[in-house]
């Protein structure tokens, strides 16, 4: 194959096939999305740090093992981004902190070495708010992500830069987190998959407070196949993660095929206690309406998620408290607005209100289940508003409500979160603006392959549909450089070439 723009419009899993069928060489694959990353990333800056010479030497050592008949791992020779609060051995590493400018770490984070392991070539990093506090990719080293369908409005977060490059084929392969709907929220804005896991499936290995199932690192995928595949690479007990577990990772990789017809859906436009835009809500039920014809039933349920706003504001801030105590002790000015607003909240809390928290969350979680009784799966909207522009930090209002705080507006999502389900959010046309909708498809608890494969026999049925399928970004119309999406970077990032290792890194 010698065009290379069409080389990285294939999936991950089409690439890998013809990797490991020897029909295109893992330097060849590299070279291209270098070449499309060159080409569009100026437009919406979605790439951060590269690692282009580090890469090109893996790339030619996958090649040999390809010609030498070596086993192969599921993702080999496959270009990978990863998101930059996941530290990568030699490559700087931000989490998109002025406190973090010159950082080049030693060693992988536990995602990052099974994704080598798997044979994934490490080629740069995705951009992210900073420490990954909000769902507006924006922060003050590598600045704002636009959104490929339109680079003046937002890509979501925090794992925007993986939707955005996803979305424009700069990287066949990505990585994304969730605590509040990182992985998801981005993935719907961008017309990409994420997929939040049960917590411990993949193990978090940066998580400092270890025994808390919030916060968990996933896979995101232009496709289900995509992402199913990178979850099968990833997938497992690890020693670094005390929530994680055995399993038979390599199963994720084919999840078993469904029948829409046979499928009992259950949805909610806003789980009884979450604000959504008016827009959002006639798309979501004229959706609603065209799904229950693809499926057996399809009916609104009714969801008692008791206090969960309180709720998560509370175990959230916990895990702020926890890793930012020394920083705010020491200048709480070197905080960005959302990381200092979360430690305040966290360190006004008691006691009292940690546990009344934990027990909540208990409480919240058990009634959750009641609905699985009838339903296979639980649909939402993912997001309660269209993107909205990336110089807005996040959404104020949703139809004349002030949100509370920066991530009130992430309910739909976070609601979710407190339940620790399997969600992923899945590609569906677009909105009342033009813009990328997805759905949350939230599954049983533990389900995960269930929710893999309820959503890939929906996204098959969608594909029929020009209303349902997934909206692709018009890549032509992002051959030109957005400076403003830099308006807010404060220096430049600093590279330690004595931190780590950073020979071969390079700017985007």
């Amino acid at each position: 194959m010698t065009d290379r723009t069409e080389l990285t419009r294939l999936s991950a899993v089409a690439l890998r096939r013809l990797i490991g069928a020897k029909a295109i060489s893992p330097v060849e694959l590299l070279e291209a999305c270098i070449e499309r990353i060159a080409a569009v990333n100026p437009a919406v800056n979605a790439i951060t740090a590269t690692g282009f010479d580090a890469a090109r030497r893996a790339a030619k050592a996958a090649e040999q093992a390809v010609m030498d008949g070596k086993p192969l791992g599921l993702l080999h020779g496959l270009p990978l981004g990863v998101k930059d609060l996941e530290d990568t051995a030699g490559l700087l590493t931000t989490y998109g902190s002025p406190l973090s400018r010159g950082n080049v770490p030693a060693r992988d984070v536990a995602l990052v070495e099974r994704l080598r392991a798997a044979g994934a070539i490490v080629v740069a990093k995705t951009n992210v708010p900073e420490l990954g506090a909000g769902a507006n990719t924006r922060n003050p080293v590598w600045g704002a992500t636009g959104n490929p369908f339109d680079p003046a409005l937002n890509a979501g977060g925090s794992s925007g830069g993986s939707a955005a490059a996803l979305a424009c084929d700069m990287l066949p392969v990505c990585t994304g987190s969730d605590t509040g709907g990182s992985l998801r929220i981005p993935a719907s804005k961008c017309g990409v998959v994420g997929f939040r896991p049960s917590p411990g499936l993949v193990p978090n290995s940066r998580r400092l407070l270890g025994w808390t199932p919030i916060s968990v690192v996933g896979p995101m995928g232009r496709d289900v196949a995509d992402t199913a595949l990178q979850l099968a690479a990833t997938a497992g007990e690890a020693i670094a993660d005390p929530l994680s577990y055995a399993v038979d990772a390599l199963a994720f990789a084919l999840p078993p095929a469904i029948d829409p017809a046979t499928l009992r859906i259950g949805y909610t436009e806003d789980f009884g206690c979450c604000d959504v835009d008016q827009g959002i809500r006639a798309t979501f039920r004229a959706r609603m309406a065209e799904l229950g014809r693809i499926v057996r039933s399809c009916e609104p349920v009714a969801c008692d998620l008791g206090d969960a706003h309180r709720c998560f504001d509370i175990i959230r801030a916990e895990s702020f408290v926890a890793g930012l105590h020394e920083t705010y002790a020491r200048d709480p000015n070197a905080l960005g607005p959302n990381t200092r607003a979360n430690y305040e909240m966290g360190a006004k809390m008691s006691l009292a209100d940690s546990a009344w928290a934990q027990a909540e969350q208990t409480r919240i979680f058990r009634r959750f289940q009641e609905a699985f009784a009838r339903y296979d799966v639980i649909v939402s909207p993912t997001t309660p508003v269209s993107p909205f522009p990336w110089t807005q930090l996040y959404a104020t209002e949703i139809e004349g409500k002030p949100q509370e705080n920066y991530y009130r507006w992430l309910a739909l999502t976070y609601v979710v979160t407190l339940t620790t389900h399997p969600a992923l959010a899945l590609p569906c046309g677009v909105d009342h603006a033009g813009m990328p909708f997805g759905l949350q498809i939230v599954g049983p608890f533990r389900a995960d392959m269930k929710t893999l494969a309820v959503a890939q026999a929906l996204e098959s049925a969608f594909a029929a549909s020009p209303t349902l399928r997934r909206p692709l970004p018009d890549l032509a119309r992002l051959a030109q450089p957005n400076p403003a999406l830099k308006s807010i970077v404060t220096a430049p990032p600093i590279v330690d070439s004595a931190g780590g290792g950073s020979a071969g890194l390079s700017m985007v």
